[in-house]
């Protein structure tokens, strides 16, 4: 009796698959909420402001992922968070103004901005969906803008069970008598 021999059909497909969860950033996040730092809950005092910026160890968002925000109904100069950004940045992996989703978004967009998108030109692309991680909307996004233009077709899911979401039009062909 001749058994058959049992092909894995995703294997031979030709779909490569992108999975965004391994551009994630390992780093601490960490907000920074400069509301600590009003007088009266209210405003912000330059010279006090000025005196915990230099007292303040720095050194502790080593390699920590930041977002700066104020969660209080206050008055902050814009200069205040530039004063944040300047003292976090000799330590900081990534700083932003904004909420820790911010903070993801932008983790996210950079490893984007750093992927050799040419790799996927012509090919048939599925964007895996199923994570550990929360991966942003905002990355599923971007990488569909970026693959768009490139890529013969561009699935959501897995191998197996995908939604289509883009296939590039065969082009017509057209003569032109001049």
């Amino acid at each position: 009796m001749e058994t058959e021999e049992i092909v894995n059909r995703v294997a031979v497909s030709g779909i490569v698959s992108l999975d965004l969860e391994e551009l994630y950033h390992p780093g601490e996040r960490v907000l920074y909420d400069i509301k600590d730092n009003l007088w009266q809950g209210m405003i912000l005092k330059e010279e006090d402001f000025r005196e915990f910026l230099k007292a303040h160890d720095w050194t502790q968002y080593e390699g920590k992922n930041v977002a700066v925000t104020c969660s209080e109904d206050a008055i902050v100069p814009t200069w205040a968070y530039m004063l944040l950004a300047v003292q976090l940045e000799p330590y900081a992996n990534a700083i932003v103004f904004g909420d820790l989703n911010a903070l993801e978004d932008k983790l996210f967009a950079d490893a984007i901005s750093k992927l050799n998108i040419s790799e996927y030109e012509g090919k048939r692309v599925v964007v895996k969906g199923c994570s550990k991680v929360n991966v942003p909307i905002s990355a599923y996004v971007e990488i569909s803008r970026l693959l768009k233009p490139i890529v013969q077709s561009l699935m959501f899911g897995e191998p197996c069970s995908t939604v289509p979401l883009y296939k590039k039009p065969k082009s017509s062909i057209s003569s032109s008598i001049a």
